[in-house]
C-alpha cells in the first residue's frame, strides 16, 4: 500500500512531505522519493529502503519552490530499487502513483513503438509518458490528464505536476483512496488523512474517476468528462480510537485494506524473491517458541526438511474462519505435495476419539493462539504421538508454545472480531508450507516451484485491484438489503471461500447465508432459489469453471439473482450473472486469496448500511478461550 503526499502552499514542501510520509510508514514500503520545484524546474530525489535514507539524501537540499509531491513505494511492477522508486518523470511531467495499471503492457508496447525512453520497470512511469505526450501537444495539463484518465484501466491514485506550472497540482483516482486537505492558503493531497492531520482538520474525499485541480489557492474538482463537481468538505474531530483507525471508519475496513501488506509479510520469510525458491524459515521443530528468533535459518531448514520428510499424513484442526482456511490447505497439500489430508473442526475432533497414525503431522490454526478447543486438540494429539505445528498470529501464545513447530501469519494486530487479514495471511502460509512439503517429498519440479512462487509474489498487487470493489459494495448495499437470504457457491478450492463468504455475512449482517459446493445444487439447495434469493458464486477461470456455470444456469432459470466473482473478462460467466465482478487472472492457488476480498467488502458494507456494529458483532468475541 504505497503512500502519497502532495503539497502546495507557503510552508517548506520538503518538511511537509517528509512529515506526511512518516505518518504513512505503517503501510509498509521499500523505497521513497520526492519531486519539488526549485527555481524554474523540478528537482527529484529518491532512495531505496527506509525514509531515513531519503532524509539523508535531502539533508543539505534546499528548494525555492512551494509545490512538491512525495511517495513511499511498495513494489508491484519492478524490484525495489532507486530506478523504480517514485516520483517518475517523463518530459516535464513528474508523478506519483498508488495502485496498479492493468493495461500497462498494451501501453508499454505503444510507447516503445513511439521510441519512448522508458527508464524503469514500473507501470507508473508509463502514465507519466502518456501525460507528457499529451501536454506536449495541447500545452494544457488538465486536458492532458483527462485524456489519459480515459485510457487507464486498473486501480490507481495519481498526483501530477508539470515543470511549466510551478503553482499547479493535479490528482485523480479510481480505487485507492485520495483525500484533499484544506489549510489556510495551502492544500494537501494525500492517500490517508493521517499525513495531513497535523496541519488541517478539513478534508474532501475524492470519488472514483474524479480529477482535482489545485492552482495557487484555487481548488476545483471535476468528473472524468471535465464537468465541475460540488466540493463536500468534512471536518474531522477525531477521538484517540479514530486516530488508531488511521482514517478508516472501522477497524475491520482498515484490516481489509491492510491485507496486501499482511500477505506480503506472511510469505516474506519463506520465499527468496530473487531466485524464486521456497525455503521455510525458522520453523523450529523441537524448539521452544521463545527460541525461534535466535535460530540459524540454514540449520533450521535442514531440520525442517528432516522432520517433514517423514510425514505421511496431515490433520488440520481449527475453528470458524481458521477451519475454512484449513479446507483450502487440504487442496494445497494434496495437489502440491500428494499427501492425504483430513480437516476437522476442533470442537468435534477432540471428542470423537480420533485415530492418529504414526508419521502424522497435526496442524493447528488460530489467530489468537488461545482458542480453547484447538488448544485441547493439540495437547491430545501430542499425547497420541503426532508431530504438531501451529500457525498463529500471536507469537508465544499458548498454542504456539505447545506446538513442536511454529509458523506465523505476521498479520499484525487484528482488532475486528470478524477475521479478514489473518485469514488471507493463513492461506499464504499454507501455500508456502505445501510448496515446501512438495519440494521435500520430490513432488514439486523446479519449474513448478518457480511458477508457484512467482504467483505468490504477484498476489499483493492483485489484491489491490480487488480492493477497488469497496466503492461498488458501498453503493450496492441498499439493493442487497432486499434479499431474504444468500446462497454462496464454489467448486474445488473456491468452495471453502464460498463457506467463508457466507460466514462473514452471518457474522456481520445477521442474514441467513449458506455456503455450498456448487455441484450439490441439485441435492437440496435448488429448492431455495427464487427471485428473493441472492446467489453469490466464486468462479475464477480454472478447470471447474464450465461445470460451475452449468450450475448457475439452473439457478438463473429459477429466478435467482447471481453475483459472480470471476477472472478477467469472462463472457460466459457474465451472461448468467446479474452482476459480474472481474478479479485479476491469477494462479489457481492464489485465486482464493483474491476472491475472498470482495466477499469481505460485501459483508462489511451490507452490515454497515444496516447500522450494525461491524467491529464487534453481537454475541461474538475475538478470541474464544472457553468451550
Amino acid at each position: 500500500m504505497c503512500g502519497i503526499v502532495g503539497y502546495l502552499g507557503p510552508r517548506d514542501p520538503k518538511e511537509v512531505i517528509i512529515n506526511g510520509l512518516k505518518k504513512l510508514e505503517y503501510r509498509g514500503y521499500d523505497s521513497a522519493g520526492v519531486a519539488i520545484f526549485d527555481g524554474p524546474s523540478v528537482k527529484r530525489i529518491r532512495a531505496e529502503g527506509k525514509l531515513k535514507n531519503l532524509e539523508l539524501c535531502l539533508m543539505n537540499e534546499k528548494f525555492s519552490g512551494h509545490l512538491g509531491i512525495g511517495h513511499t513505494r511498495w513494489a508491484t511492477h519492478g524490484v525495489p530499487s532507486v530506478r523504480n522508486a517514485h516520483p517518475h518523470q517523463a518530459g516535464g511531467i513528474s508523478l506519483v502513483h498508488n495502485g496498479i495499471i492493468e493495461n500497462y503492457l498494451e501501453i508499454r508496447e505503444e510507447l516503445l513503438k513511439r521510441k519512448a525512453d522508458i527508464t524503469s520497470d514500473t507501470d507508473s512511469e508509463l502514465v507519466a509518458h502518456l501525460i507528457s505526450e499529451e501536454v506536449e501537444k495541447s500545452k494544457d495539463l488538465f486536458q492532458s490528464v483527462k485524456n489519459v484518465l480515459a485510457r487507464l484501466r486498473g486501480a490507481f491514485s495519481i498526483l501530477v505536476i508539470w515543470d511549466q506550472e510551478p503553482d499547479r497540482l493535479l490528482a485523480f483516482k479510481d480505487g485507492p483512496p485520495l483525500v484533499v486537505g484544506l489549510g489556510e492558503k495551502e492544500t494537501f493531497v494525500v492517500s490517508d488523512v493521517q499525513a495531513a492531520l497535523q496541519y488541517t482538520k478539513k478534508f474532501i474525499y475524492l470519488d472514483d474517476r474524479q480529477i482535482v485541480s489545485v492552482k495557487g489557492t484555487q481548488l476545483d474538482i471535476f468528473d472524468a468528462e471535465g464537468n465541475a463537481v460540488a466540493q463536500k468538505i468534512q471536518e474531522l474531530n477525531w477521538s484517540s480510537e479514530q486516530v488508531e483507525k488511521q482514517g478508516y471508519s472501522h477497524f475491520m475496513l482498515k484490516e481489509i485494506y491492510e491485507q496486501p501488506m499482511a500477505v506480503s509479510a506472511a510469505m516474506a520469510p519463506h520465499i527468496d524473491s530473487e531466485t524464486h525458491a521456497i525455503r521455510l524459515a525458522k520453523v523450529g521443530f523441537g524448539k521452544s517458541s521463545h527460541d525461534v528468533e535466535t535460530l540459524d535459518v540454514a540449520e533450521d531448514w535442514k531440520n525442517t526438511q528432516k522432520v517433514l520428510s517423514e510425514i505421511e499424513r496431515i490433520v488440520i484442526v481449527a475453528c470458524g474462519t481458521s477451519y475454512y482456511s484449513g479446507l483450502v490447505g487440504k487442496y494445497y497439500f494434496e495437489q502440491l505435495a500428494r499427501i492425504p489430508v483430513e480437516v476437522d473442526v476442533a470442537s468435534e475432533y477432540r471428542y470423537r476419539k480420533p485415530v492418529i497414525l504414526p508419521k502424522t503431522l497435526l496442524i493447528t490454526i488460530s489467530q489468537s493462539g488461545e482458542t480453547a478447543d484447538t488448544l485441547a486438540a493439540i495437547r491430545m494429539a501430542k499425547e497420541m504421538g503426532a508431530t504438531t505445528l501451529s500457525i498463529c498470529n500471536v507469537k508465544n501464545s499458548t498454542i504456539d508454545r505447545e506446538a513442536h513447530g511454529h509458523l506465523y501469519m505476521n498479520s499484525g494486530p487484528e482488532i475486528g472480531v470478524a477475521s479478514t487479514k489473518a485469514f488471507t495471511s493463513t492461506l499464504t502460509v499454507l501455500n508456502c508450507l505445501s510448496l515446501a512439503l512438495g519440494k521435500i517429498k520430490g513432488k514439486l519440479s523446479a519449474k513448478a516451484e518457480q511458477e508457484q512462487t512467482q504467483a505468490l509474489l504477484k498476489l499483493p498487487s492483485q489484491m489491490e485491484v480487488a480492493l477497488a470493489y469497496d466503492k461498488y459494495f458501498s453503493d450496492a448495499a441498499e439493493e442487497l438489503k432486499k434479499f431474504k437470504g444468500f446462497l454462496y457457491l464454489g467448486r474445488g478450492v473456491s468452495y471453502p471461500i464460498a463457506l467463508e463468504g457466507a460466514l462473514k455475512l452471518k457474522e456481520l449482517a445477521y442474514y441467513h447465508a449458506e455456503g455450498y459446493a456448487a455441484g450439490e445444487m441439485k441435492h437440496g439447495p435448488l429448492a431455495l432459489i427464487d427471485e428473493n434469493m441472492a446467489v453469490v458464486v466464486v468462479a475464477p477461470s480454472d478447470d471447474l469453471l464450465e461445470k460451475t456455470v452449468s450450475n448457475l444456469e439452473e439457478a438463473k432459470a429459477r429466478g435467482g439473482k447471481i453475483i459472480s466473482v470471476g477472472s478477467g473478462d469472462n463472457h460466459r460467466l457474465k451472461s448468467v450473472s446479474s452482476r459480474y465482478l472481474p478479479m485479476p487472472v491469477a494462479h489457481w492457488s492464489t485465486n482464493p486469496v483474491i476472491s475472498v476480498v470482495p466477499l469481505q467488502l460485501m459483508a462489511f458494507h451490507l452490515a454497515n448500511s444496516l447500522g450494525h456494529d461491524v467491529d464487534q458483532p453481537r454475541n461474538l468475541a475475538k478470541s474464544v478461550t472457553v468451550e
